[in-house]
């Protein structure tokens, strides 16, 4: 800021010959500090006194009491509603889990079933184990004979 338009601020502002600027500004910190809350019966909740009782403090008051109601429901929620779900989730799971597991007892042995053309084709070995599995290879439900042409 040039100045001369600070000199034009400073000669546009009421004069106060009680005190300087820093000590009126000190002194009207220390007042708003003082005057903007004020403890209600019960010392629940704080109210906006004085100057400070203006448009946008009550609503940033009112976006405070919002959040921390919002947050509390959001904490119940995660409590008594994610963690039974959770727990509902992973009974169903395991309980499918072993319904697959006991279809798998039904099913003819691996080395009796049919291996298509179209299954395990091999055009060069896997750099990994004897070359012939992939990384994520099952014995207990993936079957492949090498000895088999097809």
């Amino acid at each position: 800021m040039s100045f001369q338009r600070l000199g034009l601020r400073l000669a546009q502002q009421p004069l106060r010959q009680s005190a300087s600027p820093m000590m009126r500004t000190s002194v009207r910190n220390t007042q708003r500090r003082f005057l903007t809350t004020e403890e209600m019966p019960g010392g629940s909740k704080k109210t906006l006194v004085g100057t400070a009782d203006n448009a946008f403090n009550r609503e940033r008051a009112a976006v405070k009491a919002h959040a921390a109601a919002t947050s509390d429901l959001w904490r119940r929620l995660s409590i008594y509603v994610v963690v039974p779900c959770l727990v509902l989730a992973s009974i169903n799971a395991y309980n499918l889990w072993n319904e697959h597991w006991e279809h798998w007892e039904h099913l003819p042995p691996l080395e009796e079933r049919i291996e298509y053309p179209y299954q395990n084709i091999r055009t060069k070995n896997y750099f990994w184990g004897d070359g012939d599995k992939t990384l994520f290879w099952n014995d207990k439900v993936n079957y492949h004979n090498k000895d088999k042409v097809t």
